[in-house]
């Protein structure tokens, strides 16, 4: 398992139709001619997601004045995506990938390093797609806190 797949800018974003937290079924596909911030989050209503998914909601309005909409991704069940939007007022589309096939597709699954040892996880991950649907940023292993300003100084002009 240690050989993982990573995305590069260039490569054509891995499509996918996952259900959100209202069990509704949203396609990558969905967002073509539109530029999309995909980012993977190992658990909803955590400390560090939740920190992440506020910076995110937070941010909303400065991304879509720079023409990028955000969807998140985890392996929760869309029960516990609803609840975790529901209580922390997050107004972008959360989706629920249980078998973790797009997590594992896009590199965004698989080991990591936690407190020194290797495990097998959600790899913290956030990526631009452009409106064509190619990846136009590829960040892996990223943290909660500060991610999104940080992506916000580094938006392509």
């Amino acid at each position: 398992m240690s050989e993982q797949k990573r995305l590069s800018p260039g490569d054509q974003a891995p499509a996918f139709t996952l259900p959100d937290s209202g069990g509704k079924p949203v396609s990558l596909s969905d967002y073509l001619g539109r530029s999309v911030v995909v980012y993977f989050y190992p658990a909803a209503s955590t400390p560090g997601c939740t920190k992440q998914a506020c910076d995110f909601r937070d941010s909303l309005g400065v991304l879509g004045e720079s023409g990028y909409d955000v969807v998140g991704v985890s392996p929760d069940k869309p029960e516990k995506l609803a609840e975790f939007a529901a209580a922390e007022g997050l107004n972008f589309p959360l989706l629920s990938d249980v078998d973790r096939s797009v997590l594992a597709e896009w590199g965004a699954y698989g080991e990591k390093q936690n407190y020194g040892r290797t495990v097998v996880g959600v790899i913290r991950s956030t990526f631009l797609v452009d409106a064509e649907g190619k990846i136009a940023k590829a960040m892996y292993n990223v943290r909660a806190t500060g991610h999104v300003a940080k992506l916000l100084r580094e938006l392509p002009a």
